[in-house]
Formats: C-alpha cells, structure tokens, sequence
C-alpha cells in the first residue's frame, strides 16, 4: 500500500511489481530512454504520485536509484520549495531523455528557479541540460501568470540566439518556448511573432524550421481568438 510514509525503497520495490516489457518496447518508439525503464505509464506515476504524497529527502533517494519511474516520481514530489539551484544542477548532469527534463522544468519553474537556471542552462553544451533551459521558458510562459510581460519577453534574444542548434531535443524546445510565450497573451504574442517570422527568413535552416513552425501556430485562428478573449477578460 502507497502511503506518505512509504520510504524510497518501499516505493521502489512497488514500483518493480508493475514492470511491463511491453510498455517499455512502445516507449522506445517515443524516444524515451529504456535503459532504467520499468515501462510505467504517466497517468500511473502520477496516481502513485499522489498518494506518496511530497517528501523532499525522499524524493533525492529516488532520483539516486537511477531508475527511471523512480526519478519521475522524485520529480512529482520532491518539495519545490526546498529544492535548491545545487540540486537542480545535480540533478540536470544526469538528464538523458526529454520526458525527465520537461517533468524537471515544470518543478524547476515551480521551485521559482527559471531566473538563475534558464542562463546557465542555455550556455551548456550537453543537449538536456540546454533543452531544460527553454523546456523552462515554456513552463513559465503558461505557468506564472503574474509574472510581469517583460520577465517573459526578456527570454526572446535567448531564443533567437539558440535557434541555430540543430539538435532535435533543443530545436524543438527552443521552438516550444517561442510558441508558448507568443500564446500568453496579446503583447507577447506580438513579439514572439515578430521573431517567429525573421526566424523564418533565415538562411540557417534550423532557425527557418523554428520560425515557420511558430508563424504557423501563432496565426491560426484558434490562437487568435484565445488572445482575444483573454484581452477581453
């Protein structure tokens, strides 16, 4: 039985029953590194989540254990607000999967680490460290809604100045990040569309991908009516 006071290794040791060789072939399809993996679905560890309950100390077993539900779920209840800049850099020397660093992120920007870690993280070469840092952009774009505009747009000349890396896992957080700060509202969707189109006349084709995909999405009539309505409100 799940409960608060489960340690690491009860958790763990629960977490092994529900292996499944199945899930962790199709995970292997979504890119997902396998190596650890017990093939443990989202919507599972979230569940198992829940009734675990936060526990900082805890949480860092976890994430030690290697394993990748294990570290999921270190990521699900680790307490943010314990969580401290040398912990998140630990724990970002062993990101290797999208998935690890997108769940990282949403706890790093709750943790209200973006401001020293997205610049840190941008400058890295290793390519999950660098994703973490616009994987974290996105996050804060949608999530601190009281942050003031300029807090958000301050990342745009981080974007266009990463936007030239063509490795698949940054590119494609670099273009998520655009994209999530141009849907926030109506003054930023102006900039980030801005950038969005000269992005789009580059002659560096990753930076042209970037754009043209962020143009599409901007001005879709789905995304336009959303800014409306929230100007309205």
């Amino acid at each position: 039985m799940i409960a608060p006071s489960s340690s690491a290794a009860d958790l763990i040791a629960h977490l092994q029953t529900l292996r499944s060789q199945e899930n962790i072939a199709g995970m292997g399809r979504f890119g997902i590194v396998t190596d650890t993996a017990l093939g443990i679905p989202t919507p599972q560890m979230r569940r198992i989540a829940r009734l675990a309950k936060r526990h900082h100390a805890r949480a860092t077993e976890l994430w030690q254990s290697g394993i990748r539900e294990a570290r999921i779920l270190a990521l699900y209840t680790t307490e943010p607000k314990l969580l401290t800049v040398g912990e998140a850099r630990s724990w970002a020397a062993g990101f290797n999967s999208w998935e690890i660093v997108d769940a990282a992120a949403d706890l790093f920007v709750k943790a209200r680490l973006e401001q020293e870690l997205v610049p840190a993280f941008a400058v890295d070469e290793r390519e999950f460290v660098r994703r973490t840092a616009f994987a974290m952009i996105a996050s804060a774009a949608v999530h601190l809604k009281q942050e003031p505009d300029e807090t958000i747009l301050a990342w745009l000349p981080l974007i266009e100045f990463h936007a030239k890396d063509p490795r698949n896992f940054v590119k494609k957080a670099v273009n998520w990040a655009l994209r999530n700060i141009g849907k926030r509202n109506l003054a930023c969707h102006e900039q980030a569309l801005a950038l969005a189109r000269r992005l789009a006349e580059e002659s560096d084709r990753t930076a042209r991908w970037i754009g043209k995909d962020a143009v599409r999405e901007l001005e879709t009539a789905e995304v336009l009516e959303r800014i409306a309505a929230r100007t309205k409100m």
